[in-house]
């Protein structure tokens, strides 16, 4: 049984190429930014078998997901989180998701990056924990 962390280091060894790397880099700047974040691994279905990397404190801070041509990171109440640097740029109308499509060799604004999962960790906080289904 492999833990959560090796299911995305495997998602990410499959996809390989300029996807994978990006996914590579999205992650480790996930990590720095809340070292208590915890990866998740859901969704697993026959078309994804491999399922999609969650990264969760507190709740669903951002989802990943491999499009065909871009790599896109999914925020969760991404409307009430505070972009100052302007990185959402799909999903823009959504009531409930807001989300950044990383293409290939696009730069990875880490600060900018770093900023949206502390706000969305801040965000999860104030709204206290999740409560468990039974």
């Amino acid at each position: 049984m492999k833990t959560p962390a090796q299911e995305i280091d495997a998602i990410i060894e499959e996809e390989g190429g300029w996807k994978g790397e990006m996914l590579s880099k999205l992650r480790a700047v996930i990590k720095k930014a809340d070292p208590d974040i915890v990866e998740e691994v859901k969704w697993k279905k026959p078309s994804n078998p491999g399922g999609v990397g969650v990264w969760s404190h507190g709740g669903i801070i951002c989802v990943e997901n491999r499009l065909k041509s871009a790599v896109r990171l999914t925020f969760p109440n991404g409307p009430q989180i505070k972009d100052l640097k302007g990185l959402f740029n799909t999903r823009l109308d959504s009531k409930a998701v807001r989300a950044i499509d990383f293409f290939e060799n696009d730069r990875i604004d880490e600060a900018g990056l770093r900023a949206l999962i502390l706000e969305a960790v801040r965000l999860k906080e104030r709204k206290g924990p999740v409560a468990k289904a039974k």
